[in-house]
Parts: C-alpha cells; structure tokens; sequence
C-alpha cells in the first residue's frame, strides 16, 4: 500500500521531534529527513538538517528510535549534493556525509538513503559518465555493506545560470538510468523518481514507472506548470525558471490520476513523498504549513 508522506527541508525551523510529531498529528505516514550538514545553506531548500549524523551515538540512539516509534517511520535519510564537482573541496566533503548518512541510516534501521549522482556542469556527459565510473562504485559498495539502498532524484539541478550548461545532477532520462544500472548492477542502487522534473524537459513522466518498476524505490510527489505565455519568450533553451514553476500536486500539469493509476498496476507499494517548492506558499509559517496539509488532502484521493 503506498503511504504518504513529506520531505522535511520545508520546515527548517522545526527541530527532529517537531519534524516527526506534525507528521504524526497531520495524518502523514512517513518522513523523508532533511540531513544536510549542519550550517550554512548551500541553495534554496537545501542546507536543513533535522538529524546531526555526525553526532549520533549509542546514548541518544534509543532517544531517536522513541521519537520514529511515537510517531512515524522515517522513508529515507536526504542530502543532495554534487559529489561529482571537480573541485575536490567540494566533492570531498560531499562524499564523505553521504557515506555518514548511510552509517546513520544503518544504525538507525532505515533502510534508504535519497541523494544525487551529481555532475560538473561545464563538462559533458562522457567526461561525467567516466566520473561516475569512478566514484559510485565504491559508495554503492559502502551502501551494500551496511544493508541500505541509495535512491538518486532525477533532478537535472539546471536552474540557475551557475549551473548552466549541463546541470549539476548526470541522472536525468531514462536512458541515463539504463546506463547507470548496467554500470552498476546493485539491488542497492536505484530512483527516487519525481516526474515533475520530466515535464519541463518535455518527456514522458508515465512510462518510466513501467520501464524502471524494480528501481523505483520511492517517490517524490510535486507538480510543475509550464508557463506558456513566459516559454513562447523566452523558448526552451532559457534556464527553466524563466518559463515554469513548481506547485503542490493538483496546481500544476501533471495528470495525478494517471500517474498513481500506473503506480497501481505495476505494483508499486513504497513511500510517496511530497515535496512542497512552491513559492505561492512561502508567504508566512502558516503559508508553508496550509501547503503540507492541502497537498496532503488531493494525493489522499488516490491512495487507500
């Protein structure tokens, strides 16, 4: 049965137990925890970090499992970097918290661990397909050995113009997934799929539900809207803010009913996590809040 819940980036304010007890009283049935490093935002929604792993210890393990227990499961451990940057003082790091997510994820019992392939966008995909060669190998090894599966978003983290031309995330299409699955052939290594990153780049969005069920190892839940009257300005090859938005499921281009109809037939039985990037909503606190639960009432529909 698919059960719904939040990404928790959206509530940078809220400490851990805050995070969990208003999925709990919201009728949420997961949490996909924000665990950034703590610090210094890196970009918009990213930077939160709702669980210290760099922190965690047998003394507060049992404190940590008391709160998930009285609540509500937690779907994934999240952090989205670029830890294929070719600047080491980035990559390095990166690839160092992804590993302590994944230690955490272990020692906590949670068995995902949501991030990004990652890519230096100034370089093509042959040159990042290499680096890719190079560095996930021995992360999704780390990840088997510790019994946790690594979901990658399919963001193409091409928004702005510092990430221009290539986007700073290499799993995009389906035919870079294919790729990535063959290099790697790890019952530890799959998707967390978002089909709202599918409509800008003007694919799809159902059939990878049919030609990647195995690898759906969860779902993230956000629309988008394509601004025809901005595009027919400014054309595809502007950076894809200049002509759509993201919005709450049901505001945007995305046929729900459908898209939960082919989760339905293939089976699909994981966390379906909403996502909220909707700056219509980021007015106030009460803003971001009425955004979680009205999300929250329209993909009810299409769920038990």
């Amino acid at each position: 049965m698919i059960e719904v819940g939040y990404l928790s980036a959206i509530l940078p304010e809220y400490n851990f137990e805050q995070v969990m007890n208003f999925a709990k009283t919201s009728g949420f049935k997961h949490v996909e925890l924000a665990c950034w490093p703590v610090g210094k935002a890196e970009r918009r929604y990213a930077g939160v970090s709702h669980l210290d792993v760099s922190t965690l210890k047998e003394s507060i393990k049992r404190d940590i499992l008391n709160i998930i227990s009285s609540t509500v499961p937690v779907s994934a451990l999240a952090y989205y970097p670029n830890v294929l940057a070719d600047d080491e003082s980035q990559s390095l790091p990166a690839i160092e918290h992804l590993k302590q997510l994944i230690i955490a994820a272990s020692f906590l019992g949670i068995s995902r661990v949501n991030t990004f392939i990652g890519r230096e966008h100034s370089r093509d995909v042959e040159y990042n397909f290499g680096r890719f060669k190079e560095v996930w190998p021995d992360i999704i090894q780390f990840a088997e050995q510790h019994r946790v599966r690594i979901c990658i978003e399919n963001c193409p983290m091409y928004f702005s113009s510092d990430e221009w031309p290539g986007g700073k995330n290499l799993a995009t299409t389906p035919n870079m997934w294919d790729r990535m699955f063959t290099e790697i052939p790890s019952d530890s290594f799959g998707l967390n799929y978002d089909p709202s990153h599918m409509v800008w780049q003007q694919m799809d969005y159902i059939q990878p539900l049919y030609d990647f069920s195995e690898k759906l190892f969860q779902i993230h839940i956000k629309d988008l809207k394509i601004l025809k009257h901005k595009l027919n300005k400014v054309g595809i090859m502007a950076h894809p803010l200049e002509y759509c938005s993201p919005k709450l499921p049901g505001l945007g281009d995305i046929d729900w009913s459908a898209f939960f109809s082919a989760l339905n037939s293939i089976g699909y039985d994981g966390p379906a996590i909403i996502e909220v990037e909707d700056k219509a909503y980021e007015g106030s606190d009460d803003d971001v809040l009425a955004s979680l639960h009205q999300s929250l009432r329209y993909v009810k529909q299409f769920v038990s």
